[in-house]
């Protein structure tokens, strides 16, 4: 071991000092024979157990050496790369040698091959000849290459000033595993104690040891079956994502270094996300009979009919409801002030303030969360299918049935509009009014998607209950306002300025019921090409649920490799670590496909992504949790609903025969 003052012998629990060498030593490395080290002020051979001194005319500036197989001496200086063997010695400087003068570290590849990390990005050397120079236009995601270490498997570990990039040619299933990249990088909390790596090394098992700034970190491989890896996920939900009455979403911890204690905050949309859950959990059932799957979907079924009866109304339904005594974190209630009013009115004319956001139920043991929303009305009338589906016995697809009779006629009685019980006005979102999606000119934007989900909830409420008023009112509604030509060819905004993630969820929610429930062929093949067009928007975000979700409507080139990788790719720490892609230079920041925020031009794989819920934009160049990073965890169901979609629709295999 090189040290501050001289060369160190390690052996069992002892260092033990070399004699007469008491200068800085910068590099050390050995063979079956010789041991070497250097420093600014001297260099030392061991052969024959006896320290000797060397001297050659070498830059002092030295940041590692390597003695190579063929017993070729590498020295990598600030100054440019040396070669020492039988011919003398060489310096290698120039541009077309090597791409950086100033070299940190060398490794030698299983073939023979020099590589030489620097301050600039790597040099291949093979026969004392550069082969190659890497920088971000070769994969390469940072310039700044500290440490070269190859791994048992030969993968090249690069350790660079944003975490460790790994390189590995000519594996295809390398490749598709990172999107098409010979190079994937593992940075960010999520994998390191600090992205500042200085050193990467390797034990007997092929565990990776990481030096950084701020520590040592381990990377280690874990081999396991996909439901293995839906295991591991059910088990943190459940430990630590399911509230009273039984609402599934994130939990926080209060400091990032510890995940023994935690809060379970509300959430603004609570009740959607607890039936993706319910649909999850329903599909569960349905392949694997499981018991606790049955048991846990009804929990979350009653739930969300607690979320209208609290409310004490014929069919308006909470965003969420929290325990009084517990003070809601969400949205709490507040005053605005005129000029408030009058700004946000400025900018938004559509804008409705409600200052009582939480209200107390009549029993006075739980406060309830008003002002619901359009994502939430489709959420729940997808969870309630799929429930009615596969799990509600006949007792139960009859409480299903009028739960889901009541929100619709309440939206239909009131000018087809959730209208909070409070003020007698539709909610800010909740708005399917014809006249409005038609022809108010400031409901341009949500007029596709609105027009979408009211075809839906009318094809459906007839579906379910069996009731003449949805077909009537369907008609009506096709006669007055055209409303199939309308917009459901396009059932989205799709310009940069207007581009949502969170209708194209909309849509994956609601496609299923509709092509299920629509009994008029000419219709489907509408609905169909309306959905296909707006899937093709989002196909290259690698999104499993989006992609399940287009093929189960038996919808063609649904990406199902890509799903599978991102399901194999995902990582298990499902804490959403700050992910800034901006700092890396292999990705330039771009404005599409949506005009704000900036985007990255390439889609990353998913271990070096945030975790996420599909509502967000995947290109975004920082994903997961700002501003909290790692105090916040995910529930897990953006991979579990996609991962039990693709075994309930036979997509993925069951676990004795996947990979």
């Amino acid at each position: 071991m090189g040290a501050w003052n001289g060369v160190y012998e390690i052996g069992g629990t002892k260092a033990i000092k070399v004699p007469n060498i008491d200068v800085p030593i910068s590099a050390v490395d050995a063979d079956a024979q010789d041991v070497i080290a250097l420093g600014p002020d001297g260099s030392w051979l061991r052969r024959n157990d006896q320290w000797i001194t060397i001297d050659f005319n070498w830059s002092k500036n030295i940041r590692d050496v390597t003695i190579a197989d063929d017993g070729t001496l590498w020295v990598a200086t600030w100054m440019g790369l040396y070669r020492l063997d039988k011919n003398g010695l060489r310096r290698y400087f120039e541009p077309e040698d090597v791409i950086s003068g100033a070299i940190y570290d060398i490794g030698i590849a299983p073939d023979g091959r020099v590589w030489a990390g620097s301050w600039g990005g790597i040099t291949v050397m093979e026969n004392g000849a550069c082969v190659n120079q890497i920088d971000a236009e070769q994969g390469l995601p940072n310039w700044q290459v500290r440490s070269i270490t190859f791994a048992p498997d030969g993968t090249m570990w690069a350790g660079t000033a944003l975490g460790v990039a790994r390189y590995r040619s000519g594996d295809s299933a390398w490749s598709a595993r990172n999107n098409g990249s010979d190079w994937s990088l593992r940075f960010s909390k999520r994998w390191l104690v600090s992205d500042d790596v200085r050193d990467v090394a390797f034990d007997s098992k092929g565990n990776a040891w990481v030096a950084t700034a701020g520590g040592v970190s381990a990377i280690k491989r874990r081999m396991m079956t996909l439901e293995d890896k839906a295991d591991h996920y059910m088990e943190i939900l459940l430990a630590r994502h399911v509230r009273e009455p039984w609402l599934v979403e994130k939990c926080l911890f209060p400091s990032e270094e510890d995940n023994s204690t935690w809060i379970q905050p509300d959430d603004d949309n609570d009740g959607e996300y607890t039936n993706l859950y319910l649909m999850m959990e329903c599909l569960r059932y349905a392949v694997t009979k499981n018991p606790q799957a049955k048991e846990n979907a009804i929990k979350a079924y009653e739930a969300m009919e607690f979320l209208q009866t609290v409310t004490g109304t014929d069919g308006f339904f909470a965003r969420s409801v929290v325990p009084v005594g517990e003070a809601p974190m969400a949205d709490r209630n507040r005053v605005y002030t005129p000029q408030e009013v009058a700004e946000r009115r400025i900018t938004d004319p559509r804008w409705k303030y409600v200052e009582k956001r939480w209200r107390k139920s009549a029993d006075g043991k739980w406060w309830w969360k008003g002002d619901t929303s359009s994502d939430e009305f489709n959420g729940h009338l997808m969870g309630y299918y799929w429930f009615h589906k596969l799990v509600a016995d006949e007792e139960m697809k009859k409480r299903v049935v009028q739960h889901i009779d009541n929100i619709l006629m309440h939206v239909i009685n009131n000018d087809y509009a959730l209208t909070d019980p409070i003020d007698g006005k539709a909610t800010c979102w909740g708005v399917w009014t014809p006249e409005k999606l038609m022809n108010d000119p400031d409901w341009v934007v949500e007029a596709p998607i609105n027009t979408f989900e009211l075809v839906t909830f009318l094809r459906f409420g007839h579906f379910m209950t069996g009731k003449e008023i949805y077909n009537t009112e369907f008609e009506r509604l096709v006669k007055k306002y055209d409303i199939i030509n309308a917009h459901m060819k396009r059932p989205r905004a799709h310009r940069r300025s207007e581009r949502s993630h969170i209708d194209d969820g909309m849509i994956t929610e609601m496609g299923q019921l509709l092509m299920d429930t629509e009994p008029n062929d000419e219709y489907k093949k509408i609905y169909m090409e309306g959905i296909t067009w707006a899937y093709r928007m989002v196909e290259n975000d690698q999104n499993p649920w989006f992609n399940f979700g287009y093929g189960m409507l038996g919808g063609q080139n649904f990406h199902l490799e890509d799903s599978v990788e991102f399901l194999r790719d995902h990582p298990l720490d499902l804490r959403q670590w700050e992910l800034d892609s901006s700092k890396r230079d292999d990705v330039k920041l771009v404005r599409t496909p949506m005009q704000d925020p900036l985007q990255i031009d390439r889609m990353l794989p998913a271990s070096e992504r945030g975790i996420m819920r599909w509502d967000k934009n995947p290109w975004d160049y920082i994903s997961g949790d700002y501003g909290r990073t790692g105090r916040s965890e995910s529930s897990g169901v953006a991979w579990l609903l996609p991962y039990w979609m693709g075994r309930y629709a036979g997509y993925i295999s069951a676990p004795e025969s996947e990979h």
